[in-house]
């Protein structure tokens, strides 16, 4: 993965991305903040503290090689993915809940992130042979991650019918080209796709269902309404592989790092599928007797 591909072309992906993200969020959405307050501060509590604690612990039992533990760490530093907007809908979600959770998410995480890397790397490999997440590295996590989101939100603003008719083209446009760019990585690493996914897939397995359970259970035990709860869990739930595996590629230069989050992804769509089938008859019964 460490190519053109992932150097280049994977971190232009991720802007598009983002900037699909920005195109549809005006500053109202993290007012929403306000709306949903229980449930918005147990989601990032859950994603922000617990999950590393979770992934930490996770790490440990398994015994991973002290790269891959970096890996999943990173993993589960990173917010959540764009992909949990569409599987909320999918399954009776909150939608804009998941919209305000990614927004505040993708801030959050220009300052938590470093910090569970720069600890991580610090404990699993003594900060040694690893480029660690410096100051120059978070201004690069933040222009990853927060300027696209920025500069759609700002056309947004500024051009609303423009930005409205633009969100399907960039959002089409950005999947095609992830795919694409993943496609090539797998192809290009198919050789080692198979030893990839015996070492890390059953932490990636077990990561996510955790993440997906504890999205949607906290919330419920916290006395959080169902379609807020599947919102929850398919924010906590879904991470952003692809924003990890940029990090592990571009600025921690290491292909080994991103092996966790490349195995994740792949796995990531069909867990939370049958999670959100799992919990979607539910989510309607309540819904409909509203």
């Amino acid at each position: 993965m460490d190519s053109v591909l992932t150097q280049v072309l994977l971190p232009v992906a991720l802007g598009i991305v983002m900037l699909g993200l920005g195109l549809g969020l005006v500053v109202a959405d993290f007012r929403r903040v306000v709306v949903f307050p229980r449930a918005v501060l147990i989601a990032l509590a859950c994603q922000v503290v617990l999950l590393p604690l979770v992934c930490f612990g996770l790490v440990l039992a398994l015994d991973l090689p002290p790269v891959l533990a970096v890996g999943m760490m990173l993993l589960a530093a990173s917010p959540g993915g764009t992909t949990a907007n569409l599987y909320s809908h999918l399954f009776g979600g909150n939608v804009a809940l998941n919209v305000t959770l990614t927004a505040v998410n993708s801030v959050l995480a220009v300052f938590t992130l470093p910090i569970v890397v720069n600890l991580s790397l610090a404990h699993f490999l003594d900060g040694s042979g690893q480029v660690g997440l410096q100051f120059d590295k978070v201004l690069q996590v933040f222009a990853i991650v927060l300027v696209p989101v920025a500069l759609g939100m700002l056309v947004r603003s500024r051009w609303r019918p423009f930005a409205e008719r633009m969100q399907r083209p960039v959002r089409i446009l950005s999947v095609a080209v992830l795919v694409l760019v993943i496609a090539g990585a797998i192809i290009q690493e198919r050789d080692t796709l198979a030893e990839s996914f015996a070492d890390a897939g059953v932490a990636a397995l077990l990561f996510n269902l955790v993440s997906l359970a504890v999205g949607y259970l906290a919330p419920r035990l916290a006395g959080v309404a169902r379609p807020e709860a599947v919102a929850a869990a398919m924010e906590v739930g879904i991470h952003n592989g692809t924003l990890a595996i940029v990090i592990a590629t571009t600025l921690l230069n290491s292909t080994e790092i991103a092996v966790p989050a490349a195995v994740y992804s792949l796995i990531m769509f069909g867990t939370a599928a049958g999670f959100g089938f799992l919990i979607r008859p539910r989510t309607r019964a309540v819904t409909g007797s509203r």
